[in-house]
């Protein structure tokens, strides 16, 4: 145990030390991180009357990005199901990341959930009554808290290992590797089940919702994970394979693929057999009775997911640029299409017909941004403490006093 916390210090010495650059990011990041607290404070103090919610919409930019980073989180599973079942070896290393930042996506997904409360007291009433297995919200507080614990101890036991020059034994490694493969699909499509659910929004009342989560998710999530990775490529010492990122370029363009297809399936059932619950699509994509908001929201991402679908699908997704400017073009059209495209249009109109359209004030967006920023900044500390450690630089002072060579173990 004293190695432990020796191991634990240590850490958190490192997650200080950096170049200008890193110093810079998390300068940035903090004070985007002061400025998010600084509005839920105005927020806790005067209640939600400081967000665009009303009794109409009663979900807003908190619920979008929550639903956003559940499959953010879930994608991680995309990395290691190459390594652990198709034996990608190129991807050994990094499945770390991935599952580092599926921790991050999680704390923040808890944390946009407690915002959208309200009142932070009313998170403890599910577990006073913790209504399982009929309430779909405790099937979903048990998927992401499993789901946290288990990538909590698999990135803890990797880098604990590789910081020990210890080989990692299989009982206390593969078979939560292989939980965690289901968990990562069951989070999202728990999360789906939440809205498909709800008989009241005929707009979420299509079984497609749960493969079409799963589909995003597993685009947006290694799209991200490919900047990263070029990031710490550039950035550190560490070694980045274009092999590893070439097979993660296959998986998005597969996984965007069947996410268009799914999204087309959807947008033919409802308006080519002109079903009557079709109103709120008809808002979203066209705009109705004069309410228009998100009609440019939604044609964006649309746009942005197809320039993404074209990039990857030809020879110039080999470019990193042109990778790059995929990826990003996935996570912003992702978000919208996931966010602002699924949760707001279920309201408008309300059950009554009545049209009061949703905009996200300045103090609930300053809320959203230090959320992510916080987010951020817990994986840049992880990513600064898990390349040194990984690249053998970062030792335990046992290894060293005994002269062990410092090459990767089988955990890395």
């Amino acid at each position: 145990m004293k190695e432990y916390f020796r191991f634990l210090g240590r850490c958190f010495r490192v997650s200080f030390v950096g170049d200008w650059r890193y110093q810079l990011w998390m300068l940035v990041l903090t004070f985007v991180v002061l400025l998010g607290v600084n509005a839920y404070a105005k927020q806790f103090v005067h209640g939600l009357i400081e967000t665009g919610m009303t009794d109409q919409v009663s979900w807003g930019l908190y619920i979008a990005n929550f639903t956003y980073l559940v499959g953010m989180a879930a994608a991680a599973v995309m990395l290691v199901i190459p390594v652990y079942i198709y034996r990608k070896h190129e991807l050994h290393d990094l499945v770390i990341f991935g599952e580092l930042f599926a921790v991050a996506a999680i704390i923040m997904c808890l944390a946009f959930v407690n915002v959208d409360l309200g009142r932070p007291d009313r998170f403890m009433h599910i577990f006073w009554r913790f209504n399982f297995p009929r309430s779909m919200l405790t099937w979903d507080v048990v998927a992401l808290g499993g789901y946290l614990l288990l990538n909590l101890h698999i990135c803890g036991y990797l880098i604990y290992c590789s910081y020990r020059k210890r080989k990692p034994h299989f009982v206390f490694y593969i078979p939560f590797v292989f939980v965690a493969i289901g968990w990562a699909v069951s989070i999202h499509t728990v999360t789906a089940f939440l809205y498909v659910g709800l008989g009241g929004r005929p707009f979420w009342n299509s079984a497609i919702i749960a493969p079409r989560f799963l589909a995003s998710a597993f685009a947006a999530g290694p799209a991200f994970i490919i900047i990263t990775l070029q990031i710490i490529r550039r950035t550190t010492a560490y070694r980045i394979t274009d092999e590893a990122l070439a097979l993660l370029r296959n998986i998005v363009t597969v996984a965007l693929a069947i996410n268009m297809f799914l999204l087309g399936c959807e947008l033919f059932t409802e308006f080519y057999t002109h079903s009557a619950h079709m109103a709120s699509t008809v808002y979203l994509f066209f705009g109705l009775r004069g309410y228009h908001a998100l009609v440019p929201w939604i044609w964006t991402s649309i746009a942005m997911n197809l320039v993404a679908m074209v990039i990857l699908f030809l020879p110039l997704a080999r470019s990193l640029k042109y990778l790059n400017l995929a990826c990003v073009l996935m996570i912003v059209g992702i978000w919208i299409e996931k966010g602002m495209g699924l949760i707001v249009p279920a309201f408008i109109p309300s059950p009554l017909g009545e049209m009061v359209e949703y905009k996200p004030t300045l103090n609930e967006i300053l809320v959203c941004l230090g959320i992510w920023a916080f987010g951020l900044l817990l994986y840049t500390i992880f990513v600064r403490v898990t390349v040194p450690v990984l690249s053998g630089r970062l030792v335990s002072d046992q290894v060293e006093t005994s002269g062990a060579h410092p090459a990767r173990s089988g955990a890395s």
